[in-house]
């Protein structure tokens, strides 16, 4: 018989301006520990043999239910003081997916996303509609919108509508390097499978019912037979460049390697046009890439040889 098709697995707690003075030791201790207990969520299921799907989705579980990110339990306030998720979900093997924007009341808006995939004949459902659909699923754990409330991101809201009331006009547009987060994973299986997952509670003191690019796929996921990525940043400008999407389309039609490809988009492409953030990835081949061109991504990774790994900052991984 074949030997076992490697497997590897990557994930993200989002990019941003992380400074190793703005963490205290136990925050930085307890985001460490909560990204390791992710990694350890999908590797398991990567080990027993299941599917890329159920890996990522293990994972971006795992993070959804920490307080430390903005997903889940950790999401951002939107500007009337009450949360919104999006999340999504892709199988490259089959380019089906799944999405949910808006989300109010739903625990692992990630679970409904690929409920969406899997359950509807829909890729995207949002809001109400969203809610109205989690209603035909039986086992979709429902939550109040207060749920996902914790006390840190009730400080960077009232930083964050401080800080647009005492802007000068123009300033107050300026979101770069403000209150973003996203978490998301990328995992190739046995089956030589790749599958991507990113879920979010979107921009501190968003309004008007404004979506970054986490659900959007092919924006801030994607994946084919030969590449995955999840991103993580000002989403405007991910989707402005379908960066996802771009960085897979690289290696799969100029013959990019997953290095070239994501570097060229991360570190070159969305700067130039004035945006920031990150993105994790895996080829066919197991290699992971994890550029950002913040100060700091929250990011951790198994790889094909079993070596494993958790880092915050540029200078780590």
């Amino acid at each position: 018989m074949p030997a076992p098709r490697p497997t590897a697995l990557v994930l993200h707690g989002g990019a941003g301006v992380i400074e190793r003075a703005d963490l205290s030791a136990d925050t930085e201790r307890g985001i460490r520990e909560a990204l390791a207990q992710a990694r350890e969520a999908g590797d398991a299921v990567l080990r027993a043999g299941g599917s890329a799907l159920d890996a990522v989705q293990a994972t971006v579980v795992a993070l959804e239910e920490s307080p430390h990110f903005n997903a889940g339990k950790g999401a951002v306030f939107d500007a009337d003081g009450r949360h919104e998720l999006d999340a999504s979900i892709m199988d490259g093997a089959t380019l089906r997916a799944g999405a949910v924007a808006g989300v109010t009341d739903v625990r692992n808006p990630v679970v409904l996303a690929r409920r969406v995939m899997e359950d509807s004949p829909h890729v995207m459902l949002i809001g109400a509609g969203a809610s109205r659909f989690a209603d035909t699923q039986a086992d979709i754990e429902r939550v109040a919108n207060d749920w996902y409330d914790t006390p840190h991101r009730l400080q960077q809201l009232h930083e964050e509508q401080a800080r647009e009331r005492e802007a000068a006009e123009g300033e107050a547009n300026n979101l770069k390097g403000r209150y973003f987060g996203t978490v998301g994973a990328v995992a190739l299986d046995v089956h030589g499978n790749i599958a991507a997952a990113t879920s979010t509670g979107g921009m501190t003191n968003k309004r008007w019912g404004r979506v970054g690019d986490t659900p959007v796929i092919g924006g801030g996921t994607y994946a084919d037979a030969r590449c995955g990525v999840s991103a993580t940043g000002w989403g405007e400008f991910f989707l402005r460049l379908a960066v996802a999407h771009d960085i897979c389309a690289r290696v799969a039609y100029r013959g990019d390697s997953l290095k070239q490809a994501v570097d060229d988009v991360i570190l070159r492409a969305l700067p130039a046009l004035g945006g920031d953030g990150g993105a994790i990835a895996i080829d066919r081949e197991g290699n992971i890439a994890m550029p950002f061109n913040t100060s700091g991504m929250y990011r951790a990774w198994v790889k094909p040889d079993g070596s494993r790994g958790v880092a915050i900052f540029g200078d780590e991984g």
